[in-house]
């Protein structure tokens, strides 16, 4: 997704890029410390990130099924009476989990503020080859980057990006 207003002169759009990068630099001059010198995170880890689902056996059979990522638990959602809260193992004691909403008519998935942009799971780089080859297999239209990430959406339309990097690093480059 480009933020460069169309009808811009490959000029203009340089000089822009140029200014989004000074600013970005003035962020990291400003806030980002040293990996020595940081003070360790008041958090335990992820424990879940919660999207929603209109057909729950469907993401169930996406997720498990051609992901891979197995059902763990599948609980009513305290909040909304007759809504599931079901969640998936994703390694290293995280979870996914989804909430559905029967009754209330929801729109399709949509980029907000405050909402999700996509969510990146790292996997092993030869169960990713693996699990490209399932999403070619079952259909589901995707496309790889740089050779380690995977981006396509759910059946509900979430970005998900399966990368081969460990835990901590992006691209070759640690970011932990």
């Amino acid at each position: 997704m480009s933020t460069v207003a169309a009808g811009q002169t490959d000029e203009q759009q340089s000089a822009e890029q140029e200014r989004h990068e000074q600013r970005r630099a003035e962020l990291r001059a400003a806030h980002l410390r040293p990996a020595g010198s940081r003070p360790a995170s008041t958090a335990r880890g992820l424990h879940h990130t919660a999207l929603v689902s209109s057909d729950v056996e469907r993401t169930i059979a996406f997720y498990q099924d051609v992901l891979g990522f197995p059902l763990t638990e599948l609980i009513e959602n305290r909040d909304y009476p007759g809504s599931s809260h079901f969640f998936f193992d994703i390694g290293h004691d995280n979870l996914l989990a989804f909430f559905d909403f029967p009754g209330l008519d929801l729109g399709p998935y949509a980029e907000v503020l405050g909402g999700l942009h996509h969510c990146a799971i790292s996997v092993d780089p030869d169960t990713w080859d693996s699990l490209v080859e399932r999403l070619t297999a079952a259909g589901v239209p995707h496309e790889v980057h740089s050779g380690v990430s995977v981006y396509f959406t759910d059946p509900d339309g979430a970005r998900i990006e399966l990368i081969a990097d460990p835990l901590g690093e992006m691209y070759g480059e640690q970011v932990l």
